[in-house]
């Protein structure tokens, strides 16, 4: 069976949130078919969304699997639900786990339930930062390297909490 790198941002600002991502880093790597094969250090950032809300604690994993996309997304969600996180609130509220597949080998994917290319991933610093952390050499498809478009965003609300396992 293929296995694919696929990169997943991990990010919670609700309910001892750094444990939180912690704890997901180890679903991450219970996933059928699937070894952990990188994660990055953890990193504070100022919400996206309502101001009146924590901070995030977000992080990036690197995975080899062999779960097709749809069947990794579905994953994800389960590993949020089992960590509280309920679906239809606010948008970019304030959440317990918030799991987005942000790539998935070098494929772009356009469906209903999900776009890879994560939508937001060229213009988010808390994505990025830690995403060039784990993968400096990667490169978007459509040729844009994770590292420049970090560099371009500097550390812009983002800081280092502990150190990653690259």
């Amino acid at each position: 069976m293929e296995r694919v790198d696929a990169y997943v941002g991990l990010g919670s600002n609700l309910e001892s949130p750094a444990d939180n991502v912690r704890a997901a880093f180890e679903a991450l790597e219970a996933l059928p078919e699937t070894e952990l094969a990188a994660r990055s250090a953890l990193y504070g950032s100022a919400p996206m969304g309502p101001a009146e809300q924590p901070d995030y604690v977000n992080a990036v994993a690197r995975m080899h699997t062999g779960l097709q996309p749809l069947a990794l997304l579905d994953e994800l969600q389960r590993i949020e639900r089992e960590a509280g996180r309920v679906r239809g609130g606010e948008r970019w509220g304030p959440r317990t786990l918030d799991l987005d597949l942000l790539l998935y080998g070098d494929r772009v994917i356009r469906e209903e339930r999900l776009t890879v290319p994560h939508p937001g991933v060229t213009e988010r610093a808390f994505v990025l930062v830690p995403l060039a952390a784990i993968g400096p050499d990667l490169v978007l498809p459509g040729g844009q390297s994770v590292a420049a478009l970090a560099a371009g965003l500097g550390q812009c609300g983002v800081w280092p909490l502990e150190q990653g396992t690259a």
